[in-house]
């Protein structure tokens, strides 16, 4: 009963929650913001406790090695969604989720374990992927959208998110490296940009993909942090700090929003 709790219903409950916010902040006060806000540490905290307890922090710290190079694949997935947008949801779909898979196969196959490469590969897919929307694509962030919201639509919302991140985090404990590939799986970001681009088109959704990548920083954060922390202080400490870190990372992120176009 506690596995299910842990790995189905919460991680549901979370990321349903999680998505409704991100999508009604980004429509209440641009993309901007939303798309920050939207890249705090949320469903990989359950990922992440849910190994430790099953085990150890040793294995998690392993696990969190990985979650640097995993999300460089990630932001290239945003990229690829919210360029092919502009001709076809279904291709924008399978398109970057096909892209998605082929790099993370290889990513696994590589073993990765090295923190710094991992950190690294990060670092060099954030350069390149905000650069390209930033200056290649000129990619504009939008403003708030006047929406009519409804039950049925926050709901719908909701189950999408839901149920993409209880498969992720329900298939994350497996070893290391693939633990730690499932625990970042794009759902947040695939949630995202599927509601956006049905309710708002492809240049909304672009803009929530550059503030994304930017936000990204967020997360990777407090992945580190997990990384260091876990075999020092534990899982609750451990996780809380690294919530902490991330926080403040975020703070200083929406202070520099205003440097975005």
């Amino acid at each position: 009963m506690i596995d299910l709790f842990l790995q189905i219903i919460l991680p549901f409950s979370i990321s349903a929650l999680v998505v409704i916010l991100i999508t009604v902040i980004a429509e209440k006060y641009g993309t901007k913001i939303g798309g920050i806000l939207g890249t705090l540490p949320s469903t990989i905290i359950v990922a992440f406790i849910f190994i430790s307890l099953n085990r150890g922090v040793l294995f998690a710290s392993r696990s969190a090695s990985v979650v640097p190079a995993e999300m460089a694949i990630n932001l290239v997935f945003l990229v690829l969604f919210s360029t092919l947008a502009y001709r076809s949801t279904i291709l924008a779909l399978f398109g970057s989720l096909g892209v998605w898979a082929i790099l993370s196969i290889i990513l696994y196959m590589t073993s990765i374990e090295n923190i710094a490469i991992s950190i690294s590969l990060y670092v060099l897919s954030l350069v390149l992927t905000f650069i390209f929307l930033e200056k290649v694509k000129r990619v504009e962030s939008h403003e708030k959208v006047e929406v009519h919201y409804t039950k049925k639509k926050i709901l719908l919302r909701g189950i999408l998110a839901g149920a993409v991140i209880a498969t992720a985090v329900f298939l994350s404990n497996i070893d290391p490296i693939l633990s730690g590939i499932f625990s970042i799986f794009p759902a947040i970001f695939l949630s995202t940009m599927l509601i956006t681009i049905l309710e708002h088109g492809p240049r909304f959704t672009s803009g929530m993909a550059k503030s994304m990548i930017f936000g990204s920083q967020t997360v990777m954060s407090y992945v580190v942090a997990v990384y260091f922390l876990y075999p020092k202080f534990d899982i609750f400490l451990g996780t809380v700090c690294s919530f902490f870190i991330a926080l403040a990372v975020a703070m200083v992120l929406l202070t520099l929003r205003k440097k975005i176009s």
